[in-house]
Formats: C-alpha cells, sequence, structure tokens
C-alpha cells in the first residue's frame, strides 16, 4: 500500500510540473509585448517604469513609484533605460 502510495504521489508531483511548465510557455509564447515610444507613454501605463527583475536596484536615488517587474517587457523597452540600471522609465 506505501508503494502504490509512493507512486501516485510521485505521479502527481510529476503531473503538476508538466502542466505548470506548459502553461508558463504558452503565456509568454503568445502575448505579445508592447513597446512605448517614450516615458510619457509608459508612465501612463506604469507609473514607476518597468524593471527586469525585482532584484534590481535603482542607482538614480530616490524614486516616488515602485516599478512594475516583467523581463519580457523591459527587454522591449530598453532604449529607455538611460542610466543602465536596469529599470526603464523610474520616477
Amino acid at each position: 500500500m506505501k508503494k502504490l502510495s509512493f507512486v501516485l504521489m510521485s505521479l502527481m508531483l510529476a503531473l503538476s510540473f508538466t502542466v505548470s511548465a506548459t502553461s508558463v510557455t504558452a503565456d509568454a509564447a503568445g502575448t505579445k509585448v508592447k513597446t512605448f515610444a517614450n516615458c510619457t507613454e509608459m508612465h501612463k501605463v506604469y507609473k514607476g517604469g518597468v524593471a527586469r527583475s525585482s532584484k534590481v536596484k535603482n542607482k538614480g536615488g530616490t524614486t516616488k513609484y515602485k516599478p512594475y517587474v516583467s523581463q519580457a517587457l523591459y527587454d522591449a523597452n530598453k532604449k529607455s533605460d538611460r542610466d543602465k540600471d536596469l529599470i526603464a522609465c523610474e520616477r
């Protein structure tokens, strides 16, 4: 009985990883990332700008708003990161 429950739990765990990895891949491939012409347009949607990672620190001093974290969105709007601190249009 213990072997059967162990096998079933292992199968369920493996299946959950497969399902979650598939949904992340489908989301990343299926969505289009918006590019903004300038920081004024980006601030209308993302007040604090866009950061590439949650571990990124702002080099420009204090900011008023917390940036939205998205690697794909940052990569699409990398041109707006003047100080190259991996946060585009921070304010």
